[in-house]
């Protein structure tokens, strides 16, 4: 049974009930772009099931894919808008990428609708590591083959992959997370297009 919490998330994440128009698993512009407002309500509504996810309270949504993939979505993405711009952002990935590989390796990610494909698809993009970047970059072309109209995804996973290729991080986390940047990735930080 899914639980209650994890239709929640799923709910607020896929389908902006503030909007009578939307749809269950349309794509969001609120999803990459920053909003203050958007970020206070991730807080208000999921702050408490995050610290509880971080936790291990949530450990069982891992058997099916509804509840694995709210698990992804709280740990990956939440933080992202809970705690921008600061360490605490990016202190659930490695949580998030066991979730979503154990997901993946299930096969669950074939039983979800393409857009929530994508956030089971994250956790690996947002890696650091240039194995799970070249699984994520796999993952985002059968993606695109099955949904064609996520082609946009396929290209930041090109993108994410080239950058940890190239200086094996994301250089645009150095100053939040306090490390120092090397000159090429200074020289890199002053390009459009370097951040995410």
């Amino acid at each position: 049974m899914t639980s209650a919490i994890a239709v929640k998330i799923l709910t607020f994440w896929f389908d902006d009930l503030t909007q009578p128009e939307s749809e269950y698993g349309q794509e969001r512009r609120i999803w990459f772009h920053k909003n203050p407002t958007f970020d206070q309500r991730v807080r208000e509504q999921f702050l408490t099931n995050y610290e509880q996810a971080r936790e291990g309270a949530y450990a069982d949504w891992q058997k099916t894919p509804q509840t694995a993939l709210a698990l992804a979505v709280l740990l990956d993405q939440f933080p992202r808008n809970m705690f921008r711009d600061t360490p605490r952002s990016f202190e659930s990935v490695d949580q998030a990428l066991v979730v979503a590989k154990a997901a993946i390796a299930q096969g669950f990610d074939h039983v979800l609708i393409p857009v929530e494909r994508i956030f089971l698809y994250l956790p690996l993009e947002h890696s650091e590591n240039l194995d799970d970047q070249n699984q994520s970059v796999a993952l985002f072309e059968a993606l695109v083959q099955a949904a064609p109209n996520l082609h946009a995804t396929l290209e930041y996973a090109y993108r994410h992959r080239d950058i940890i290729a190239r200086f094996g991080r994301f250089p645009h986390r150095n100053n939040i997370l306090g490390r120092l940047s090397t000159p090429d990735e200074a020289a890199f930080l002053k390009q459009r297009g370097s951040r995410f």
